[in-house]
């Protein structure tokens, strides 16, 4: 099986990984040759999607093509050559165009009765801005009063591609969804921890929401699924808030982080159930879990005297990432870390018979890693809310 992984970021390390994970070969397309995931790929293609015209040969040789970013005008050209070409491309851009626009998703949701985040003007302070298009934590900030808001947008109204809505508090669960109209799996429930700038640091899986509470998220997660029509992969987000789950965002795309987390809880590959939907068109079917494992899955970066656990976006910034095994006793590590290297980063995958002792190894990984390379320094903070000072 021959996998084109087209983009070499974060959501390209991912599909990397798991491909590899599967078995199969891995030809990775970027046109930067330094991009993060050229270590997990077999071959490296350096390439401008919108101007090689020999990109083709590559792309029709392989069993199935996945875009792994978020450029409109990429994603564009390959829907264009997939159509031209009959190439077996994992991509819905009905879907995704929904779903990458946060004012789009939101009308969704309002148009279904989800329960979302109420926005601006029809709530309460504080707020939260973030961009409509693209996902993560980049753009988004925090707003506690009208003085603050009106010094960001003088008459009170935001941009169209900004949004604006209630700040929510409480527990974060993800969820994917695979499947095809009129047939979609939802699978496991992993929880999320964000840093002090509301960027992913860690997956917990499997998370601690309960059998009703997982049920009611599957429930919503193939409603929206159903909704929009989605043939491919969807993530969905929501926070646990006054006894609700209210939605936060969805993905139509491979996501990054979450898919690693659940293969390494269940065996469940999402990278193997993507292709066998979009080359044989047949039902998603659920298999029973190969393994019951819990898994915790942290992002670390490593300066002279310090080790902070942060957010994604800080492998973002790495070097080429490559797979470590028995990494400072953690199971595997994607980690840019070479001896003699005095500020590195890695993504530890640890495991435990339950989520107790997964934490616990980890902590004992951190505590490791901070002996051997002397580092007194440790950073691990938490958002804190809109009303007080970051206290970590």
């Amino acid at each position: 099986m021959l996998i084109a992984v087209v983009g070499g970021k974060l959501q390209g390390v991912e599909a990397c990984y798991l491909a590899r994970k599967a078995g199969w070969e891995v030809v990775l397309v970027d046109r930067n040759p330094l991009a993060p995931a050229r270590g997990l790929c077999d071959t490296l293609i350096v390439a401008d999607v919108l101007q090689d015209r020999d990109l083709g040969r590559v792309l029709q040789r392989a069993d199935l093509v996945l875009p792994a970013l978020e450029d409109a005008a990429i994603l564009e050209a390959l829907l264009r050559r997939a159509q031209k070409e009959d190439l077996p491309l994992a991509f819905d851009p009905g879907a995704y165009a929904v779903s990458s626009s946060k004012r789009r998703s939101d009308r969704l949701f309002a148009e279904l009765g989800v329960s979302a985040p109420q926005p601006w003007p029809d709530c309460r302070f504080p707020l939260i801005v973030k961009p409509s298009e693209g996902s993560g934590s980049r753009g988004v900030r925090i707003i506690k009063n009208r003085d603050e808001l009106r010094a960001l947008f003088p008459d009170l109204t935001p941009p169209p591609d900004l949004v604006v809505q209630e700040f929510l508090e409480g527990p974060s669960f993800s969820i994917e969804v695979i499947g095809r109209p009129g047939a979609y799996e939802a699978f496991q429930v992993t929880e999320l921890f964000v840093d002090s700038g509301y960027d992913c640091k860690r997956v917990l899986s499997p998370a601690e929401l309960g059998d009703e509470r997982v049920e009611e998220f599957e429930n919503l997660a193939t409603s929206i699924a159903q909704a929009i029509e989605l043939t491919g992969i969807m993530d969905v987000e929501v926070i646990l808030h006054g006894g609700k789950l209210k939605v936060l965002e969805i993905d139509a795309r491979l996501p990054s982080q979450t898919p690693t987390a659940v293969f390494w809880s269940t065996g469940w590959n999402f990278i193997e159930i993507l292709s066998d939907l979009v080359l044989s068109g047949a039902p998603v079917r659920k298999k029973a879990p190969l393994r019951n494992r819990a898994i915790l899955y942290e992002h670390i970066h490593v300066t002279p005297g310090c080790l902070a656990v942060a957010g994604e976006h800080v492998m973002a910034a790495a070097g080429e990432l490559r797979l470590h095994e028995d990494f400072f006793g953690a199971d595997e590590a994607l980690s840019d870390y070479m001896p003699g290297r005095r500020e590195w980063r890695a993504t530890l995958i640890v495991t435990g018979v339950d989520r107790g002792e997964a934490v616990a190894r980890c902590d004992q990984v951190r505590a490791t890693i901070r002996r051997r390379f002397n580092l007194e320094g440790f950073i691990d903070d938490d958002p804190a809310g809109p009303d007080q000072p970051n206290s970590k």
